[in-house]
């Protein structure tokens, strides 16, 4: 069955999944065993690998180690097709819906094609919707795009349906890395009343009640990442 599928079942199902993001930039490769073995220990049923940026050269040998040692789906959460890798299982295949960035619309994407096309990825279409979290976050930064007003719920939606209709798989609400906000409750019920496919939330979540709290509002998966690389013993 498809990672795809699989997370289709789990919205299905009311069963919510959780997603830890792990930036290649900040960690190496022989300093893994502590971070996998919390990683083992957590409630994460996803691992996403990528960050805005990256400029190292270990992002295969990485995700070989997490494949050999974690028995979850690791998906690429690229900033550009320089972290690509086909040694992950899948990408999320992002357009940057809330910025007007030509490279993050479709330069990028087309430039990823001819090193995707040599790999075996699941490629799953995303719409990427960046929103306004109280500081400038590394994607604002990186893509050079404003986030959407995060007390205008009602153009989120309209900018996540216009991605459904483009035909993306998956909607991600992101507040961005260390952001001081996260996504509003209010826009993640407004998003996910009313439209038919997962809802990612992202950015900014910084406690286990804020991950009930995305849930409860409508996400069907939730991606921590700062918090978790802080402290390797959030779950615990």
């Amino acid at each position: 069955m498809s990672i795809y599928q699989e997370v289709l079942n789990s919205k299905s199902e009311n069963k919510k999944l959780l997603a830890i993001l792990l930036d290649p930039d900040k960690l190496a490769v022989e300093n893994l065993s502590d971070l996998i073995q919390k990683i083992n220990q957590s409630p994460a049923t996803h691992i996403f690998v990528g960050g805005s940026s990256f400029i190292g050269t270990h992002l295969d040998e990485l995700i070989n180690e997490f494949k050999s040692k974690i028995n979850l789906p690791i998906l690429l959460f690229p900033g550009n097709p320089s972290q690509i890798s086909d040694k992950a299982d899948g990408i999320l295949f992002l357009t940057l819906l809330s910025g007007r960035n030509p490279d993050y619309l479709i330069e990028h994407q087309v430039n990823a094609v001819p090193i995707l096309n040599k790999t075996n990825l699941e490629i799953i279409s995303t719409g990427y919707i960046l929103i306004e979290s109280g500081n400038k976050t590394a994607v604002e930064r990186v893509s050079e795009t404003k986030p959407l007003d995060r007390n205008n719920p009602e153009y989120v939606l309209q900018t996540a349906q216009a991605g459904i209709f483009i035909g993306n798989k998956l909607i991600y609400l992101e507040a961005g890395s260390g952001a001081k906000l996260s996504v509003p409750k209010e826009m993640i019920t407004l998003v996910a009343q009313n439209i038919s496919i997962p809802l990612i939330i992202g950015g900014g979540i910084r406690t286990k009640q804020e991950i009930e709290n995305a849930y409860n509002a409508g996400a069907d998966l939730v991606v921590i990442g700062t918090a978790f690389e802080n402290d390797i013993n959030f779950f615990n």
